[in-house]
């Protein structure tokens, strides 16, 4: 079950100049899904990532910091060429042999494509704690190489599903100094889901001209507003992963700044993108009925108001309430207040459910009747609007109801 979510029309989702993407059926952990996919980018394409901040990452993101850091810092010009993605086994908790084989992995697809090894990037999403089948992926690389076109991304977003329901894909295009640019991007993930990332992989790629030292913070803003605001359960992975590449194919003028008229309509185009990306993971959030936009407001600053956000968008009490349609508020207002805000005053608290006003001044609206509060909680999306009286920061995560399928999808994730 998703929340207002389709799986992407093939067509709608748009080619990159320069990016090519091929799908295999490797084998990793099931017969006769695909589950292998590399993504090919042109010489001279710029490339920066953003990864889990668990302390206990797999293998594969050890790799591509390195690489991403060895490319960074070459006096040559050397550029990230390839990715490769591998679902079905996360390569997490293995050790010195993890490490070994996410290296191996890269140099098998550096030989088959004639560049080095450090210009690879490999990712792994799926079951932790197993080795990874180095032969089965090395084997499956020829088939995703010769498969790999720049149509493919729709095929791509399938490629890279675990327990996803739907592949998440999504186009869009801005025109630049009269060029028209093309921003192109997939995702996956669907539990273990929270913010700093999460079992989640996000790749974003544009043909625009953007100056290479502008993409390390793109990456990191673009996280900051999209991946870094969803949570389904609160569990930070270990694997997660968010790629930005421009393959500087576009022929307008290079962009060195984001203040400059065409940085910025390039940087909101990538970060509308950026943002369904990551909207649709919750949307797909393992059993998810709901879809919850939690706004707090009036803050003294946005830390505080991240606190009282994801104090809300966690707790279990509040989900479960979500997922039965029951307006038992009271569990948001108790969230708001153990979120770790110092010196709150609950007087001064406001909270909504979209347009109905529920609490006001830290007590019960006197015009709030339960079946009004019941209406909005029947609805499929729902924004909760917390008024917290202390300032004018503001900040707003995204997250899912909590349901009886969750408990079962987990339960059976490795059967």
């Amino acid at each position: 079950m998703t929340v207002n979510l389709q799986a992407p029309i093939p067509d709608h989702v748009l080619a990159v100049p320069g990016v090519r993407l091929g799908i295999a059926q490797a084998g990793v952990r099931k017969v006769g899904r695909k589950d292998l996919t590399v993504i090919l980018l042109d010489e001279g394409s710029a490339v920066s990532g953003v990864f889990t901040q668990n302390r206990f990452c797999a293998a594969p993101v050890q790799v591509c910091r390195n690489h991403l850091q060895q490319v960074t810092a070459s006096q040559a010009d050397t550029h990230i060429r390839a990715l490769i993605i591998n679902t079905g086994n996360a390569n997490a908790g293995t050790g010195a042999k993890g490490l070994a084989d996410a290296l191996s992995t890269a140099e098998a697809l550096a030989a088959l494509l004639k560049i080095k090894p450090q210009q690879v990037l490999p990712f792994s999403t799926g079951v932790i704690m197993e080795n990874l089948p180095v032969d089965r992926i090395v084997a499956g690389m020829p088939e995703a190489i010769a498969d790999a076109q720049a149509q493919h991304w729709a095929k791509a977003a399938e490629g890279i599903m675990t327990t996803d329901t739907v592949p998440k894909a999504f186009s869009a295009q801005v025109v630049l100094s009269g060029q028209t640019v093309t921003i192109t991007g997939i995702s996956k993930g669907a539990g273990m889901i929270r913010p700093n990332m999460a079992t989640m992989l996000g790749f974003l790629a544009t043909d625009a001209n953007i100056d290479p030292a502008l993409m390390p913070a793109l990456a990191t803003d673009l996280a900051n507003a999209s991946f870094n605001r969803i949570t389904i359960d609160g569990d930070t992975s270990t694997n997660d992963s968010f790629i930005v590449m421009a393959s500087r194919k576009a022929a307008h003028a290079a962009i060195s700044s984001w203040e400059s008229a065409d940085g910025k309509a390039l940087r909101d185009a990538m970060m509308s993108v950026a943002q369904q990306l990551a909207h649709a993971i919750v949307r797909d959030g393992e059993g998810a009925t709901k879809f919850i936009t939690v706004r707090v407001e009036g803050g003294k600053t946005v830390e505080e108001c991240l606190l009282a956000a994801y104090a809300i968008a966690h707790s279990p009490l509040v989900k479960t309430a979500f997922f039965a349609s029951d307006p038992n508020l009271g569990r948001i207002l108790a969230a708001v207040g153990y979120a770790g805000i110092q010196d709150l005053d609950q007087g001064l608290i406001g909270l909504y459910l979209d347009d109905v006003c529920v609490v006001h001044n830290g007590g019960r609206h006197p015009a709030y009747q339960e079946a009004d509060g019941q209406r909005v909680m029947k609805q499929s999306e729902i924004t909760i609007k917390v008024l917290l009286g202390r300032g004018e920061a503001a900040d707003t995560v995204w997250t899912c109801d909590l349901s009886h399928d969750y408990v079962s999808i987990n339960a059976d994730y490795r059967s």
